[in-house]
């Protein structure tokens, strides 16, 4: 939610500026094109003038896609993506906040399961907002990978505390044996 504002509030921002920015080469356009009149040459400015407004709005569109739209098209694909791979004895939520488990898939429908009494419902998978089995999974799978870097981790500095202290050990068993023949 707060980086919605924020987002936003960023886009807001720049199209505060852009504005700004358009009507400042506008001012200074129509000041250019005044001088040039006055000295006699007068159509290299407003083409210029042009040339800002169409790289501005140009930059505008440019930002409020990365901004706001490619997002938005990522979002629709994970969740489309999160639809089709239900799997029987997944816990789901609706759009309208029914929570059950998936019974049965069709093409574009699913059975679910809900309630003490087990009422069945058939929905369409459109309405399918949340798998939250599928999350579980996901979190547990970081976890088990974190956990696992970890333990790597400590292993190869428990290695390599291990490896010298084996190196320092055999120095000292060859400076032993090199005192000895001496």
């Amino acid at each position: 939610m707060k980086m919605k504002r924020f987002i936003c509030s960023l886009t807001a921002g720049a199209a505060v500026a852009m504005t700004a920015a358009m009507s400042a080469m506008q001012a200074f356009a129509e000041d250019a094109t005044e001088a040039a009149s006055e000295s006699g040459s007068g159509g290299g400015s407003t083409g210029a003038g042009l040339l800002m407004t169409f790289l501005s709005l140009v930059i505008m569109f440019a930002l409020l896609y990365f901004i706001a739209i490619k997002p938005q098209k990522k979002r629709d694909k994970e969740l489309k993506d999160m639809q089709q791979n239900l799997e029987v004895g997944d816990e789901i939520v609706t759009g309208g906040g029914i929570v059950g488990f998936v019974v049965r898939t069709g093409e574009d429908t699913v059975v679910i399961e809900t309630g003490t009494e087990r009422q069945k419902l058939r929905i369409k998978t459109w309405a399918i907002t949340e798998n939250v089995t599928a999350a579980e999974r996901l979190k547990e799978a970081k976890a088990a990978a974190s956990a696992k870097k970890s333990e790597s981790a400590g292993l190869a500095s428990a290695k390599l505390a291990d490896d010298d202290a084996e190196d320092s050990g055999k120095k000292s068993k060859k400076s032993k044996k090199k005192d000895s023949e001496e």
